[in-house]
C-alpha cells in the first residue's frame, strides 16, 4: 500500500467515521479536529451541522463553503423474536448494491456490532422470482444472534444506526482512492483545506467552511446552517457521476475521473447562478485549473438548500466526478479533489464586497 501522508491520513479518518443523517457527532468530531487550528471561531446550528469561521475582512461579504457530514446507510425499525433486524434505508440505496455486503451497527453506547445483510436465498425461489432483484423491504440484518433477547443484550436496539463497512484502500494508481462514504466526506475535506489555505493566502471576506447534516434525506443541514450564516455567496462541495465505466454513453454522463472538478450548471435542486458560474469558469480559465461542466436532471446538492435561504443566496455547486456512489465503496481521483480545493480558494480571494454586488446584480 501506498504511504500514507497527511493528507490521506485526514481522509481515511474522514470516510472511515460513521455518521448517518441525524447521527453525524462522529464525521463531525473529525471535521472539527482538522478545522480547528485554521478556524476563528467554531459553532453549530440547532440540527448539529458544525460552522467554522475565519475572517479575512470582517466588513467584505459572507462566504459559504458546505460539505455535508452524513453518508447513505440504513436504521433499525424492528428486531424478530429470532434476533433478526428489519432496517429503514437512510438515503437512496439501489438494492442490488446491497445484498451479502457487511455492515456496523452502532449501539446507544456507541459500541460497533457487525451485519450481514440477507434474504431468502435464490435455490428455494421460483424461476421467475430468481430474475428480479431483490426488493429491499424483503431484505434483513443477521447479526448472529438467536433471539431477540440476545441481540438486545447486545445493546442492539431500534433507531440504532447502521453503515457500510469498508476499509479506505489506495488503489495501485495511488491517485485512486477507495472508500465508503466519500459521499461526502470529500467535501468536508474540500472545505477543511480551502480554510487552511485561506488562512494563509488572506482573502477580502468571511468564510464559512460548514459540514452540514442530513443532506441524503431532503439537504436539510445546509438550510439551518445557512439561515444561521446569512451568506452572501454559496458553495456545495459534493460528488459528482462519473460517466467513465464500461457502458456508459457521454450523453448519459460525461464527466471523468481526473478531468478536473465538476462545475454543476443544472440538477433537480437547484440551477447554478449565472453570475456566479461565469465568475467561477473564468477564474478556472485564468488560473489554469481543470474543469469539466455537468447537470443531472435527478438529484441535488446542498446549494439547493443554501440558494433558498433568506432572501436568496447565489450558489452554486463543485463536485469532485466518483464512480459507484451509494454503495458500499465509491472511488475518486485525488487530483480532482486537489483541484477543486485550488479552484474554490482562487474563486473566494477574489469575493470582496464589491465584486460579489457585481455577481448578483448579474
Amino acid at each position: 500500500m501506498a504511504k500514507m501522508d497527511d493528507t490521506l491520513h485526514m481522509l481515511k479518518e474522514l470516510t472511515d467515521a460513521k455518521g448517518t443523517g441525524g447521527n453525524e457527532r462522529e464525521p463531525r468530531d473529525v471535521m472539527k479536529r482538522y478545522i480547528e487550528p485554521f478556524a476563528d471561531e467554531i459553532d453549530q446550528d440547532g440540527l448539529g451541522s458544525l460552522i467554522a469561521k475565519h475572517t479575512g475582512d470582517a466588513e467584505g461579504p459572507k462566504v459559504m463553503v458546505a460539505g455535508h457530514l452524513d453518508e447513505v446507510g440504513f436504521m433499525i425499525s424492528r428486531i424478530d423474536d429470532k434476533g433478526f433486524l428489519s432496517f429503514q434505508t437512510i438515503g437512496g440505496w439501489w438494492s442490488q448494491v446491497m445484498l451479502a455486503q457487511r455492515v456496523t451497527i452502532v449501539t446507544r453506547k456507541g459500541d460497533s456490532v457487525t451485519g450481514i445483510i440477507g434474504s431468502k436465498p435464490p435455490h428455494i425461489l421460483p424461476a421467475e422470482a430468481r430474475k428480479k432483484p431483490v426488493d429491499i423491504k424483503d431484505m434483513f440484518i443477521d447479526i448472529g444472534a438467536s433471539s431477540r433477547e440476545e441481540a438486545m443484550e447486545w445493546g442492539v436496539s431500534p433507531g440504532d444506526m447502521v453503515v457500510p463497512y469498508f476499509e479506505f484502500t489506495v488503489m495501485n494508481n495511488e491517485k485512486y482512492l477507495l472508500a465508503k462514504a466519500w459521499d461526502n466526506r470529500i467535501g468536508c475535506a474540500i472545505a477543511i483545506d480551502v480554510m487552511k489555505e485561506l488562512n494563509k493566502q488572506g482573502h477580502p471576506n468571511t468564510l464559512y467552511s460548514v459540514g452540514a447534516v442530513q443532506e441524503e434525506v431532503g439537504l436539510r443541514g445546509a438550510g439551518t446552517a445557512a439561515n444561521k450564516i446569512k451568506p452572501d455567496i454559496g458553495f456545495a462541495v459534493d460528488v459528482g457521476i462519473a460517466g467513465d465505466t464500461p457502458g456508459v454513453t457521454a450523453k448519459e454522463a460525461a464527466a471523468k475521473m481526473g478531468d478536473g472538478p465538476q462545475i454543476i450548471l443544472y440538477d433537480a435542486s437547484m440551477i447554478a447562478h449565472k453570475g456566479l458560474r461565469d465568475f467561477v469558469v473564468d477564474t478556472a480559465e485564468e488560473n489554469g485549473i481543470p474543469y469539466q461542466f455537468d447537470s443531472m436532471s435527478g438529484g441535488g446538492t446542498d446549494a439547493g438548500s443554501i440558494h433558498l435561504s433568506g432572501n436568496g443566496v447565489p450558489s452554486i455547486a463543485i463536485t469532485v466526478a466518483t464512480r459507484y456512489i451509494h454503495s458500499h465503496a465509491a472511488m475518486l481521483h485525488r487530483d480532482d479533489y486537489e483541484n477543486a480545493v485550488k479552484l474554490i480558494v482562487e474563486v473566494i480571494k477574489k469575493l470582496d464586497r464589491e465584486t460579489v454586488d457585481k455577481i448578483i446584480s448579474e
